[in-house]
């Protein structure tokens, strides 16, 4: 069953709560989420700021439950790749191009969303922080998986393995760090994932 997200109210499965998401969605990619007021939205939806407070206490709410379900659509990408089998050096591959594939899409294709994932981590919201975490233990389970396999080096302590690679993959992910290499995401990612391989290979 959904778990409300902080600052939500009422049933977390309610059709209009959906509603006002996909409004807000709409609204924040064409003139952004810090520009925009509870105001704004209950003008662009048609509902009342008394009517949306039923269902989300601020701005900030509604960002986070959007902020939400873009994470968990990049958590379930990469956790296809971690579970299919193939072996652990083209899964880790493979989870640096989902990652800059999954950032790419969302800031090119709604660019002013990226306002609301800089918030995230500017302001550390909760949806952000589960999905680094999320991330840190889909990357950990390959590495293990691995080391068990003979592919992957055992002499690094785990825990510094996976920190390291984390650090590096926040380069694709950071919104922060995004704009410096927005238009070479891509190469970058592959350029990161083999160098990464290479130091984790026997």
């Amino acid at each position: 069953m959904p778990v409300p997200q902080s600052g939500q109210r009422g049933p977390v499965d309610h059709e209009r709560r959906d509603q006002i998401m996909a409004a807000a969605i709409e609204h924040f990619g064409h003139y952004g989420y810090k520009k925009t007021t509870m105001a704004d939205l209950a003008d662009a939806i048609g509902l009342s700021k008394a009517y949306i407070y039923k269902f989300f206490d601020s701005k900030k709410a509604i960002g986070e439950a959007i902020c939400a379900l873009q994470h968990e659509r990049m958590r379930a990408d990469i956790q296809l790749i971690v579970d299919d089998g193939k072996s652990a050096s083209d899964r880790m591959r493979r989870i640096f191009l989902a990652l800059a594939r999954n950032t790419v899409a969302l800031f090119s294709h709604e660019r002013k969303l990226h306002d609301i994932v800089y918030a995230a981590v500017e302001e550390e919201w909760k949806s952000a922080g589960l999905f680094a975490e999320a991330l840190r233990a889909m990357v950990e389970q390959v590495v293990r998986e691995g080391r068990d396999a003979g592919e992957f080096e055992r002499k690094t302590p785990l825990d510094e393995t996976c920190q390291a690679i984390m650090l590096i993959l926040k380069s694709i992910y950071h919104p922060l760090l995004l704009e410096l290499h927005m238009d070479t995401l891509d190469e970058d990612a592959a350029k990161l994932a083999n160098l990464v391989l290479r130091s984790l290979a026997l």
